[in-house]
């Protein structure tokens, strides 16, 4: 069979400049939607609709050509890429700062809420050939008459869904109507609703539909799990999913703002590296939890969906549903936030039984199975943490020169009466103490269904369960 020919960076007709710049970043070969992309915006000027998950490299698609083909002779600005969220916004600008930085004279300017308006207008005055901003702040630079966007070449309408679903419809007409009817539109999306549509049939002139995968589709690198517990166990349910995977990096995404709160709450009290995200939060606080989050001195961050528009994190490990979203596509989104460049994420329910048939409507809108989990028994949990800590221990570099090297002749000194297994009893004990004590008698928190007890299974432990309905993580 004849072998598919792997395209480079050198084939889609980037600058030298700009194939410098890509080397510099570490890319190697361009993801499908960089391949498909690129090309289009360098050579044909149609408009594009772009069809993509989230974490695929949407702003290399757009970013690098326009990069390259603004103009660096003059200071007006050519290119206006919208964004929902400050984070997202900030991300692309960085983004394009380093694609741009063989074109010192190209100038990206990030204009968004929250923050002192002065010094973006100040900003503005300069060469600003490129433009990135949520729709709010624009709208308010260019009725300030600072921002000037009669003679823009480019309109990049990034995570379009996200945009509307958050409210901009207004705005982005707004400033649709302010851009001349020559620009070239790009449209950036993870799925295609009938408001999509619909901007797409009133705004887009004969665009090019690039899809990366299905519409609708979750990332195929992500496994979807759900567990069957009753409403009142859903937090004791939460931190049993979370004390079975302790090196865990995810977000648990609540209905609301004082859920969110709540749930943060208690895992904080439960001696977990938690915090919320959530409406109530000023810029300053929002600002400083996103970095403690991404920097990982927080493994769990709690949020609703609006707070959480616009992180931009590769690394997850979990997206855990609280609850479930009304919307398909809310699901959609949620689970796409791990499982990226490449790397295996886990999206998790946490439903009552009332819920099963939106798990099956979310199944069919996104073309991916659904695995049901049984909720981790209090003997599974421990061997998995302390499969961790001996994992831990056996792992540690010991500096037998540093600090300890001083320490250590006492510490044996002290323990020369103890054996070796002895020992290793205690400092297991120590560690664990807590963690037997809390699930001393803990209870069986799956609910059984009624597919159970028609295959003969009440009464027997969830383990014996079917594998062709459920299955049992075990870490190992």
């Amino acid at each position: 069979m004849e072998e598919t020919k792997t395209i480079t960076f050198d084939e889609l007709g980037l600058s030298n400049e700009l194939l410098e710049a890509v080397k510099s970043k570490g890319f190697e070969t361009p993801t499908p939607v960089q391949a498909r992309t690129i090309p289009e915006i360098l050579n044909h000027g149609r408009d594009i609709i772009s069809l993509a998950q989230t974490g695929t490299g949407k702003t290399a698609a757009f970013g690098l050509p326009i990069v390259q083909l603004a103009d660096d002779k003059t200071s007006q600005t050519q290119a206006l890429i919208l964004s929902p969220t400050r984070e997202l916004c900030l991300q692309i600008a960085k983004d394009l700062a380093s694609f741009a930085t063989t074109r010192q004279r190209i100038n990206i300017v990030a204009v968004y809420g929250g923050s002192d308006i002065k010094t973006q207008l100040k900003a503005l005055k300069g060469p600003a050939q490129i433009v990135v901003g949520t729709p709010g702040r624009v709208i308010d630079l260019i009725e300030r008459g600072s921002l000037k966007i009669g003679n823009i070449r480019w309109l990049v309408l990034d995570e379009a869904d996200e945009m509307l679903n958050m409210g901009f419809k207004e705005d982005i007409e707004t400033i649709l109507s302010s851009t001349p009817e020559e620009r070239q539109t790009l449209l950036f999306s993870a799925t295609m609703p009938p408001f999509i549509a619909k901007m797409v049939g009133q705004y887009m002139k004969d665009p090019m539909e690039i899809k990366i995968g299905r519409t609708n589709e979750g990332a195929s690198t992500v496994e979807h799990h759900y567990y069957v517990v009753k409403a009142q166990d859903r937090y004791a349910a939460l931190k049993r999913i979370v004390d079975m995977v302790p090196d865990i990096y995810g977000i648990v995404f609540c209905r609301t703002r004082q859920e969110a709160k709540e749930v943060a709450d208690k895992l904080i009290a439960d001696g977990y590296n938690a915090d919320a995200l959530h409406g109530d939060l000023s810029q300053a606080q929002r600002d400083m939890v996103m970095q403690r989050f991404r920097i990982k001195h927080l493994q769990i961050l709690v949020a609703t969906d609006v707070a959480a528009r616009g992180i931009d994190v590769t690394e997850l490990t979990h997206v855990i549903n609280y609850n479930l979203p009304d919307d398909p596509e809310v699901y959609i989104h949620r689970s796409g936030r791990t499982g990226r460049a490449g790397k295996k994420g886990i999206s998790v329910s946490i439903v009552h039984t009332r819920e099963l048939s939106r798990i099956k409507q979310i199944s069919k809108v996104s073309h991916k199975d659904f695995t049901r989990v049984m909720v981790p028994t209090a003997e599974e949990i421990c061997q998995a943490k302390l499969r961790y800590f001996i994992e831990g221990v056996e792992n540690q570099q010991v500096d037998t020169d540093g600090a300890i090297a001083g320490l250590l002749p006492k510490v044996c000194e002290r323990l020369e009466t103890l054996s070796k297994e002895e020992i290793i009893a205690k400092f297991v004990s120590v560690e664990f103490e807590s963690v037997n004590r809390y699930y001393q008698n803990a209870e069986d928190l799956n609910v059984e269904l009624a597919d159970d007890r028609k295959k003969g299974r009440k009464g027997e432990k969830p383990g014996m369960l079917d594998e062709a309905d459920t299955a049992r993580i075990f870490l190992i």
